[in-house]
């Protein structure tokens, strides 16, 4: 019973992601509900901001939703089915693809939708990218998105720091922030060399 329940969100979210193709989906009701948002929150936003914002919203919303969609199957493959991670993977970027394109396929049927290979693509590319931390291990992701902001961090705020000076200006926070920063990178470095 419980490799069954394992199933149910990958299950309820792909019923979900296929019934966002319907008519209530559609740009002029998503851009109905938006529009006013964005002008109570923004009351010098001009009609194209509106649109460029919008189109925004509903190409993100593609990207993240096949990415969940790719992550709950393979969870479930992984867990539920027992594949392995690569084989896991694979097929949940199938079972996405095939999702994507099943979704497109009924928009073209809906007379307030289009379809769209690009959707298509955009969709299996959100896949693809959730699908890539998952396989290599959380923690790996975690430790070198880490390290890469610490790197960011030391570089920009070295470079703001160089052109504060320059400007005559302070530099305010950074000369905290960086070598915060900086103490962090070499910390990291200390502690994974004393792990070898």
């Amino acid at each position: 019973m419980s490799r069954l329940v394992t199933w149910v969100p990958a299950l309820i979210w792909t019923a979900l992601v296929l019934g966002f193709s319907s008519a209530d989906f559609s740009a002029e009701n998503t851009g109905s509900l938006l529009a006013p948002l964005l002008i109570w929150l923004f009351p010098w936003i001009t009609p194209n901001q509106i649109g460029l914002i919008h189109a925004l919203v509903r190409k993100s919303a593609h990207f993240t939703e096949y990415g969940i969609l790719a992550l709950l199957w393979f969870r479930t493959l992984t867990r539920g089915a027992g594949f392995r991670a690569a084989s896991g993977a694979s097929l949940a970027l199938a079972i996405s693809i095939a999702s994507a394109s099943l979704d497109e396929w009924h928009q073209a049927m809906v007379p307030s939708r289009t379809s769209s290979a690009a959707d298509v693509l955009l969709d299996s590319i959100g896949a693809a990218l959730a699908l890539i931390p998952a396989c290599l291990g959380w923690r790996w992701v975690v430790g070198a998105t880490t390290g890469a902001l610490l790197w960011v961090a030391v570089i920009g705020g070295l470079v703001a720091l160089a052109l504060d000076l320059a400007v005559g200006a302070h530099g305010g926070v950074l000369w905290l922030t960086v070598p915060a920063a900086g103490f962090l990178l070499f910390y990291r470095w200390r502690r994974s060399g004393s792990s070898s």
